[in-house]
């Protein structure tokens, strides 16, 4: 029987689902802008493909830790005062992505503009892995004890498997960026897109398939789920392939879908591997934080229920009309670009 817990859980899941998909292309534009900005109307036209989107991507991430506070407010506790370090980091990151981004134009002198170029591949460089290293811990499960206090530190969470989440994470977006900018430039700077996504494809998959034989080695994956895990894990590896299909043909469409599929079934299947838990302790697997010992009460559920009925339809109606309105490809012409 499915309870408001089950679906508080469920509608977590998919926040941070919907934060992958969308601040992942983010972060993965912002690691490539040095590299595929040869010079400062291509950096700028790089800039501009997501400058409509994404700070209204980084509502997921607040959403997304906001229904943590009110559905499950242990398992806020417990994971932000143990990953208290690393979630800092990312903030940090965050605040340097922006700023860099608003004030980069400010001067036109090229060391002010260097100097925030740098702070954007810092800034998404640094939450894309730390958020891979800190999924992949909460998969694996971290030192917790009975009275719901992680008794580890930030370099508990860099163990191999959480630097493998952090390197999956941070492959994965890169593609993914670079699929997204093949989809928003014209000319050399969407073939320079393109022919970065066809060669960050093959460190992203060896590095999915790692992680894929990492996950049966370090969770209770196979314990918990069993050996048929169903079609989420499978589907999310196929998915991968069919994008490099995509790639070769120049589809860019269809690999940018297929690899928001990919996303979408890969986080599918770390909330599979929780579920009823919403953090595992290694220390002893009765201290696990779950669905019902970490909830709110069902009178806070409840409510919470009834406002997210009314606004997120709307919340999400209103982002989709952004998109639909800045949907245009951005000319790299220095005389239509706004700085």
């Amino acid at each position: 029987m499915i309870d408001l817990n089950i679906i508080w859980f469920i509608l977590i899941a998919l926040l941070w689902i919907g934060f992958f998909f969308l601040e992942g292309f983010d972060f993965g534009v912002g690691m490539l802008m040095p590299f595929l900005g040869k010079d400062d109307i291509r950096r700028r036209t790089i800039i501009n493909t997501i400058g409509p989107h994404w700070d209204g991507n980084e509502v997921w991430l607040i959403t997304a830790g906001g229904a943590t506070f009110a559905a499950f407010p242990h398992w806020y506790a417990t994971m932000f005062s143990g990953f208290y370090l690393a979630l800092f980091l990312i903030l940090v990151g965050l605040i340097l992505r922006a700023v860099g981004i608003e004030f980069r134009s400010k001067v036109a002198d090229p060391r002010w503009r260097k100097l925030w170029d740098v702070a954007i591949f810092t800034g998404s460089f640094l939450p894309a892995f730390l958020l891979g290293v800190a999924f992949a811990n909460l998969a694996e499960g971290v030192p917790i004890d009975a009275k719901m206090n992680f008794t580890g530190n930030f370099f508990t969470l860099l163990n191999p498997y959480g630097i493998l989440g952090g390197l999956m994470a941070v492959s994965v977006f890169l593609l993914h960026g670079a699929i997204f900018l093949s989809l928003k430039t014209t000319d050399d700077l969407q073939e320079s897109a393109r022919s970065a996504a066809q060669k960050l494809w093959i460190p992203a998959a060896l590095i999915a398939i790692a992680l894929a034989a990492g996950t049966f080695v370090y969770t209770d994956f196979i314990q918990h789920i069993g050996l048929t895990p169903g079609a989420a894990p499978f589907g999310a590896i196929a998915a991968l392939v069919i994008v490099r299909a995509f790639l070769d043909r120049k589809m860019e469409g269809w690999a940018f879908l297929m690899m928001g599929v990919h996303l979408i079934l890969t986080q599918s299947t770390f909330f599979m591997i929780l579920f009823p838990r919403v953090m595992i302790s290694s220390t002893n697997p009765d201290f696990s934080l779950t669905i019902y010992n970490a909830s709110s009460s069902p009178y806070t559920l409840q409510v919470m229920s009834i406002i997210a009925l009314i606004f997120l339809p709307i919340v999400l109606l209103y982002e989709g009309y952004t998109y639909w309105v800045f949907r245009k490809r951005v000319q790299t012409n220095a005389k239509e670009l706004t700085y």
